[in-house]
């Protein structure tokens, strides 16, 4: 049955194809943003323009949606607005959290959604932790909490830094870091794939004040992701092993990316979201999964490559010294 769907974002690196997918599942689609990202939204999407701290913003609640779908609220003070705004005006909040939530460092090496949420290493998580104890303890609201691990579409997978910087290091011969021993297992997912699940939790019953995470069955070694990245790009990579511990003490603004997230091992247990949104399937194979990142990768530097600067000076110490180690 159609139900009407907002997107707040709606043109990012996940929320597109679920706009896309809401679409072709027959859902009227409405999408609020601020209009800046230049893309072409599916035939029939109503656009508004503006942004979450406009006063017209309280405007949306209205409409009564059926479901809410909110990708770009970071706060809690972006989300208490939500929640004195969408109480009681629609069907189903859903919040974008992150699977960087999930207690770090790790203590169990499958991630279930009963895994403790327990960051202290990224403010960005403490705030996606903040923003959903709001929902928890909301009086009003259907809410529905969505976790999404490293989900790629438009950018690389990386692990710190500028991710067309390093590809441009790769296709320059130019040696790339990994944290650790590159062989700790990571889980990327597509956003088409995401967006299957995702918009299959609309409306269900069983999904209203609930959390899932909603990632691949399958997790690939850091190493094997850089080499993949370079042979779509017809290089090799020169990777260089870094202790985490090391990195951070280069730049602290490593610190939340790595301890707080890319360092650890990333294995999921789907079997919950799978339970209520339908058994999904996920690209496994790195060059289906990358292909689409490398295509956009191959765009943007064919308009504006990026020059040198202080983040490769930076990574060319850092080789070099770990070079020197032997």
């Amino acid at each position: 049955m159609p139900m009407e769907i907002l997107f707040v974002g709606g043109t990012g690196q996940i929320s597109y194809p679920c706009v896309e997918r809401s679409v072709a599942q027959g859902h009227h689609v409405t999408v609020y943003n601020r209009s800046l990202r230049g893309d072409l939204l599916p035939a029939g999407v109503t656009s508004i323009v503006g942004d979450l701290a406009a006063p017209s913003y309280a405007d949306l609640a209205k409409a009564n949606y059926d479901v809410v779908c909110q990708f770009i609220a970071f706060t809690p003070d972006q989300v208490a607005r939500d929640i004195e705004i969408f109480s009681g005006n629609c069907g189903q909040y859903v919040f974008i959290s992150s699977a960087s939530v999930y207690q770090k460092p790790a203590r169990h090496y499958l991630i279930t959604e009963q895994t403790p949420a327990i960051n202290p290493f990224w403010r960005y998580s403490q705030d996606k932790i903040a923003c959903e104890a709001l929902l928890k303890n909301a009086q009003n609201l259907a809410w529905t909490i969505v976790r999404p691990s490293h989900t790629v579409r438009t950018g690389l997978p990386i692990m710190m830094g500028d991710s067309d910087v390093m590809a441009r290091r790769m296709l320059d011969g130019e040696p790339t870091i990994v944290a650790g021993d590159g062989h700790t297992p990571w889980t990327l997912t597509r956003s088409v794939d995401f967006a299957v699940p995702f918009v299959g939790l609309f409306g269900k019953p069983a999904a209203l004040n609930e959390i899932f995470h909603i990632t691949s069955d399958r997790a690939h070694i850091w190493d094997d992701i850089q080499h993949a990245i370079a042979r779509l790009l017809g290089v090799e990579a020169r990777i260089v092993h870094v202790p985490t511990d090391t990195l951070v003490r280069y730049n602290a603004d490593w610190v939340g990316p790595l301890l707080g997230d890319k360092a650890w091992t990333a294995l999921f247990d789907n079997s919950k979201v799978k339970s209520v949104a339908g058994n999904f399937t996920c690209a496994e194979n790195l060059e289906e999964i990358l292909a689409e990142p490398v295509m956009h990768l191959k765009q943007r530097l064919a308009k504006n490559r990026p020059p040198r600067g202080e983040l490769d000076d930076l990574v060319d110490r850092i080789c070099l010294a770990q070079s020197a180690l032997g």
